[in-house]
């Protein structure tokens, strides 16, 4: 009886002790799903502002190239300066054509990047492979070397560079035929040559050819292909993100080029746009037509980004997982 009788008072004594755990796990799942709304909230609350410093900016610019500097003066003190107010028209835009040669800078930035992104994917995606895939000794020296090259700033070996391409012989296309001369100056060679390597591009390329099963070589191998084969047929369509991504990451500095050209340019039909920048600063500057010109060498860029957004955050996110 006494037996029975302890055990009846127990049996409300458990229940209460699971419901009160169950009360306190169900507290803390709220408590954690109300954390995680709060890090979602400031989360979004910061990805907002990081866009609103993004893309402010550009929306003024956009829409100051519509107006005249009288109305981008007035608009400064409010949020108007980032909306399409007054009296829009497109005279800045046709001004831009008239004071500088602004169809010739934009072609000669084209020409520039396509050649050092195209040159650039081919050579690089082939030195990171031979890095990452072939066997050879001191493989893991030449890849040390051409990291410790990422430490040198540019301005520190831009003098001696000038120096040398001043001496190389360039080839250039007369009437003729070809014609080499002495020095690479106010070419289009000595704007794209000294860029086509990278240190960045080659380290990008060894390390996600590297993270492709070796495997893949060996059976290769066995049936015949050529490292070449190898390169070209396995080893490039596997790797589209990481292509998107370098060719981003080179075609940026690429466009925006401004102090290498300053140096090795001096003829007006062979500078590229951001140079040509520095023609509406000269005597008295006309804002609306600078925000024009701005936008005309930024919108490329933009353009090339939004095509290849999945491919550049795909091939980082990667990157960042593998890490």
């Amino acid at each position: 009886m006494l037996t029975e009788t302890t055990r009846t008072g127990a049996a409300p004594v458990t229940a209460a002790i699971d419901a009160l755990g169950a009360a306190k796990e169900s507290s803390r799942r709220r408590g954690r799903a109300a954390a995680r709304k709060r890090s979602r909230a400031l989360t979004y609350i910061g990805l907002v502002v990081a866009s609103c410093v993004a893309v402010f900016p550009l929306l003024f610019m956009v829409f100051s190239s519509f107006k005249d500097d009288q109305q981008i003066f007035a608009d400064l003190g409010s949020l108007k300066a980032f909306l399409p107010t007054g009296h829009l028209s497109l005279n800045n835009y046709s001004g831009v054509f008239e004071r500088v040669p602004a169809a010739r800078f934009i072609t000669n930035s084209l020409v520039v990047t396509v050649a050092i992104v195209v040159l650039g994917l081919i050579v690089n995606s082939m030195i990171g492979f031979a890095i990452s895939r072939m066997r050879w000794k001191g493989k893991n020296i030449v890849l040390s070397l051409v990291l410790a090259t990422l430490m040198v700033p540019f301005e520190t070996i831009a003098v001696p560079l000038v120096y040398w391409v001043a001496k190389l012989p360039s080839v250039q296309w007369v009437v003729d035929g070809f014609l080499v001369k002495q020095g690479m100056l106010n070419t289009y060679q000595v704007q794209i040559l000294p860029f086509i390597a990278n240190a960045l591009s080659i380290f990008l390329f060894a390390q996600h050819f590297g993270d492709i099963p070796k495997e893949i070589d060996e059976a290769a191998r066995v049936d015949g292909a050529s490292w070449w084969t190898i390169y070209s047929r396995i080893v490039v369509p596997l790797s589209g993100p990481t292509f998107a991504t370098v060719a981003i990451i080179t075609m940026l500095p690429a466009w925006n080029s401004y102090l290498w050209p300053l140096m090795v340019i001096q003829e007006e039909s062979m500078r590229p746009a951001s140079v040509g920048m520095q023609y509406f600063f000269q005597l008295n500057p006309v804002w609306g037509q600078i925000m024009a010109y701005g936008t005309l060498i930024t919108l490329p860029v933009l353009i090339i980004f939004v095509l290849f957004q999945r491919s550049f955050v795909a091939s980082l996110a990667g990157t960042a997982v593998k890490g």
